[in-house]
């Protein structure tokens, strides 16, 4: 299986199903990961609705420079590096593609992507369970996945898709993301969890995987986010960016605990037999 040469891990953010908010998280944490002085890639792996170059206020025409007739320059925004389907083909023309079709795209802006010396890339993956994700694990070594859930039950059904499949695949499962989980009206401050509450939870305890990030259901995320300038950026000093930033040093000890596990040494035991 090959690994990106220049991309030390590889991180996951999916979700079972579409509207979690998947993608906003995903921008967010790559973003909050670089606030933490790592050098961070964002890959759109979303081929029907790439969303990200919006998300990453780039202007909408722009197209990565193509060198040697084959690779890609990635696009770089708010101090990471980018590539995704939505560089490439106008945003009015949809994808009416057949898997193949998909899964050859896909790749080509995986392998053929110019990616600097990353610390991290992360690759904000289509919704469900189908033929990107299995292309993903086949093509590279993936360093952990990040499941992103709201807590509603229809939400965590649907997550529980996405976590038998990484299991399947043999992906390691850093945690789950509780996405929208309260929301906190910003007339009167009344909390109210609007999506339900414990979801997060449960799914952790049913598959012994913890909850490595809480996030509102707030304004100002949406509103950032739509105007191509994500909160971790636009509110540096915010509630809510803390929180994405907690998410981020979460996924840097797992992906610490996860190196110290593969390079442990054997034990060794002595007896007389």
């Amino acid at each position: 299986m090959e690994k990106l040469q220049a991309v030390k891990h590889i991180i996951c953010v999916a979700s079972g199903k579409g509207g979690v908010g998947k993608s906003t998280t995903a921008v967010n944490l790559a973003l909050a990961l670089r606030r933490r002085g790592m050098q961070v890639g964002l890959l759109d792996a979303d081929i029907y609705g790439p969303s990200q170059p919006m998300m990453l206020g780039v202007k909408s025409g722009t197209r990565p420079k193509i060198v040697d007739n084959k690779y890609m320059e990635p696009i770089k925004a708010h101090g990471i590096e980018s590539n995704s389907m939505g560089y490439l083909v106008d945003p009015n023309t949809p994808m009416v593609w057949r898997a193949p079709m998909i899964v050859g795209a896909f790749n080509q802006i995986l392998k053929d992507t110019l990616w600097s010396d990353l610390d991290y890339l992360i690759v904000d993956m289509p919704p469900g369970t189908g033929d990107i994700q299995l292309s993903l694990s086949q093509a590279v070594t993936i360093t952990g996945a990040v499941i992103v859930t709201t807590p509603q039950d229809v939400a965590l059904i649907d997550a529980r898709k996405g976590i038998e499949m990484f299991r399947k695949v043999k992906v390691p499962l850093l945690g789950v993301v509780e996405n929208m989980g309260v929301h906190i009206c910003s007339n009167c401050g009344h909390a109210e969890a609007i999506f339900g509450t414990g979801g997060g939870q449960q799914l952790s305890e049913d598959y012994g995987i913890d909850v490595i990030g809480s996030l509102p259901l707030d304004l100002a995320i949406r509103e950032h986010t739509d105007a191509g300038n994500p909160i971790v950026v636009a509110e540096p000093d915010s509630a809510v960016t803390k929180a994405y930033l907690e998410l981020a040093d979460k996924v840097l000890a797992r992906v610490a605990a996860l190196e110290s596990q593969s390079t442990a040494a054997p034990t060794i035991t002595m007896s007389d037999d």
